[in-house]
């Protein structure tokens, strides 16, 4: 967290008062809670009307996509289809997933090209196939494991031209590239204050004043009455603190951040000449703070836990379900055979990262693979005695 949103989150604590109440303590925390509101508002080019609190990123994707798909089926029973990406993150893919188990939605999934962006020309041909039928278009602003910016302004024009609203997830761009929700056109879009240097647990929906949505959580109709329960007011106000301060220094420390991540790039290829960069290799169409990569030859949970060891953390970008590990769904989907797709490493940089952390990666990396790889070679030939 910034320190400006720890000290802002840290005096709010110690303050008594429910948004909701009427008395002096709840008006105060109220008047908190909306300095808030414009605050996220301000900084993300909206209107603080837009602006509907959630408790992260997760329950506002949950909100944008269910709340979409009921309104639109309930002003129309043929609006069952729903058109996504297939790289978009787990908040997004297991509400779609769920839907079109219970909720008889269909989801057109949009192929992806080799960098992980979407193709525009499949959606044009998605929508104009029967746009009656289009409940709404759900396409991230940028993708979390990869670092691809997706095409949104693109995305938008072609929905719209069908009536078609659009939600998209900004909670990996935002603080990293331009976001300004209303001269994007989108009709909703996800944002976390977590990714911004507030607190977890605080986040938003943003979503254009007259826009239709079932609510997810009944309740106390805080929030427009589409998203109920009492108001996290420290949260909050953090958040906002935090929003605020990552979009005015976002030119700068993008800047910076992206240096570094060009530098750790060039170190970890020095020491492992054969690993290949994943999402697009022009700075101009990926985050700033972002380098994935996939390392022929070892696993990425085996390189995990050995940088680990030698202090540096990094994940894997996939998604371990039922105990078993799994290969990135964002990397299947851009076409990445899976043996290649299981040594994926995803290194994740900001605000406070230094030189001296970039070069701890460079020196820790190539001794980290020899030994993965070794172990991968032995465990494949015990594998071959078995068999």
């Amino acid at each position: 967290m910034l320190p400006e949103a720890v000290a802002a989150m840290t005096e709010e604590l110690s303050l008594t008062g429910n948004a909701s109440s009427l008395h002096t303590s709840g008006r105060r925390a109220r008047r908190v809670v909306e300095e808030a509101r414009e605050r996220v508002a301000a900084a993300l080019g909206a209107g603080p009307s837009d602006v509907i609190f959630t408790a992260g990123g997760t329950e506002a994707d949950n909100l944008a996509v269910k709340g979409l798909f009921w309104a639109r089926r309930a002003q129309d029973r043929r609006r069952v289809r729903i058109i996504a990406s297939p790289v978009e993150h787990h908040a997004v893919l297991d509400a779609l997933d769920w839907l079109a188990e219970h909720e008889g939605a269909v989801v057109d999934w949009l192929p992806v090209d080799a960098v992980g962006r979407i193709d525009v020309d499949a959606l044009h041909a998605a929508l104009a196939r029967d746009p009656e039928s289009v409940a709404l278009v759900t396409v991230m602003w940028a993708n979390n494991e990869v670092g691809t910016v997706q095409p949104v302004a693109e995305v938008v024009a072609a929905a719209h031209e069908h009536g078609v609203p659009v939600h998209s997830d900004a909670v990996q761009a935002v603080g990293q590239v331009a976001v300004e929700f209303g001269p994007s056109g989108l009709d909703c879009m996800t944002v976390s204050g977590h990714k911004l240097g507030g607190p977890v647990g605080a986040g938003a929906l943003l979503a254009r004043r007259g826009l239709d949505l079932v609510p997810v959580l009944h309740g106390g109709s805080q929030e427009r009455g589409v998203r109920s329960g009492t108001l996290d007011v420290a949260a909050l106000r953090a958040f906002g603190v935090a929003a605020e301060i990552a979009v005015r220094d976002r030119a700068e420390v993008a800047a910076t951040v992206g240096a570094l991540r060009d530098e750790l790039v060039r170190l970890i290829t020095a020491a492992v000449p054969d690993v290949v960069l994943r999402g697009d290799p022009d700075p101009a169409g990926r985050l700033p703070f972002n380098a994935h990569v996939t390392i022929p030859g070892c696993e990425g949970d085996s390189l995990l836990y050995l940088l680990d060891a030698r202090g540096v953390e990094c994940s894997t970008g996939s998604a371990c379900q039922a105990g078993v590990p799994q290969p990135s769904h964002v990397l299947l989907a851009m076409g990445i055979p899976e043996a290649v797709a299981r040594g994926a490493l995803r290194f994740s940089l900001g605000r406070t990262s230094t030189r001296a952390d970039v070069e701890a990666v460079g020196t820790a990396i190539g001794p980290a693979v020899e030994r993965a790889r070794r172990a991968g070679v032995g465990a494949f030939a015990t594998e071959a005695v078995r068999s």
